[in-house]
């Protein structure tokens, strides 16, 4: 286990005079735009996609805003961070790519970040946090949403990443909440801003967890956890054996904005859709809905075994699949349209 500096002091002395110039470099951005619009639809969250950091990260964990990502920081215990090819090669447990946690390419750059979601022990969270770029306006309304993928797998002898849950959300505070080893873990508040309800199975593509809310106090900072007790989320294993009940989720392009143009928004559970291509729900148990396909594309399904299930060519809207009579388990659906190619990963429950 490698040492953590507990100075206090000196660590937010840090943090306060990177983040103090980079304040005074926006303020001095915006001032030179003419339209003073042209600031408020900028994403508030620096570093949203992880891509800056002072040099090569020698770990995955980190706790502090100068140890991973720039500017982020642990509001719980070690989130991780995984970085290109050029700091971490492939197949590393700091890789952003195959990794101790899972397989995964960013969605954003070539860095992105990871907690744990979900322990069997509570309070058993980790959580990213980081200073915005301007402290929220009560009662402005604010639109924000960050890309999530369920990990599994890894290079980890025994996987340890065998769940996914659900509840992956973001919380807005005043406070940084800043973790400092050896502090008691924080429990979940049973509250967050913007979360995802359902469980978050998809180990191939990206997720978008997005929404609108009204602030309602003068927030400076966001935390990216699950935000809920383990009597509120729920999860779902990836095998039949589980060994160590933990679920972990790759987190990537986080973005805050005054505007409903300055953040990718899909509402699709509530029937609100935007332009990007949705599956749901997942996990499903009779119907599975692809929405906002194009006409024309070529669609193949396959079972974890590679067995093509289902195979078809879509209509513009939204393609209806009837699973009721397929068996319980992992599919993988394939998009290939124009020369593209999308995979959708569910699964199938009684």
């Amino acid at each position: 286990m490698r040492t953590v500096n507990t100075n206090r002091t000196m660590r937010i002395k840090v943090m306060d005079l990177r983040w103090l110039s980079v304040g005074r470099g926006l303020v001095l951005g915006c001032l030179g735009f003419i339209a003073a619009l042209c600031c408020r639809a900028q994403n508030l969250v620096p570093n949203h996609s992880f891509e800056e950091a002072q040099s090569c990260y020698p770990f995955s964990g980190f706790y502090y805003p100068d140890e991973g990502p720039l500017g982020w920081f642990s509001g719980g215990h070690s989130p991780d961070y995984f970085q290109g090819p050029a700091c971490a090669g492939y197949g590393n447990d700091r890789s952003a790519s195959l990794n101790h946690m899972g397989f995964q390419y960013p969605f954003d750059g070539v860095c992105y970040a990871g907690v744990v979601s979900y322990y069997y022990l509570p309070p058993g969270r980790e959580y990213l946090v980081i200073q915005l770029a301007e402290t929220l306006e009560v009662g402005q309304t604010y639109y924000a949403s960050f890309r999530a993928n369920a990990a599994w797998g890894g290079t980890a002898i025994y996987p340890i990443a065998r769940l996914a849950s659900s509840h992956i959300g973001m919380r807005f505070t005043t406070s940084p909440h800043q973790w400092v080893w050896d502090d008691p873990l924080p429990v979940p508040v049973n509250y967050a801003h913007v979360y995802f309800p359902q469980i978050l199975a998809d180990t191939v593509g990206w997720t978008l967890v997005s929404g609108s809310f009204v602030a309602d106090s003068a927030y400076q900072y966001v935390m990216i956890g699950n935000h809920f007790e383990n009597s509120q989320t729920d999860t779902l294993p990836f095998e039949p054996t589980i060994s160590l009940p933990m679920a972990y989720t790759f987190i990537d392009d986080v973005c805050v904005s005054r505007s409903p143009s300055g953040c990718p928004l899909l509402v699709g559970l509530e029937g609100h859709l935007g332009s990007e291509m949705v599956l749901f729900p997942n996990p499903a148990s009779t119907t599975v809905l692809l929405t906002n396909v194009a006409e024309g594309a070529r669609v193949l399904v396959a079972d974890v075994s590679g067995r093509l299930i289902w195979s078809g060519t879509t209509t513009v809207g939204t393609l209806h699949l009837n699973v009721e009579a397929w068996a319980r388990g992992s599919y993988v659906l394939k998009l290939d349209s124009q020369g593209r190619s999308r995979s959708f990963k569910f699964v199938l429950v009684d």
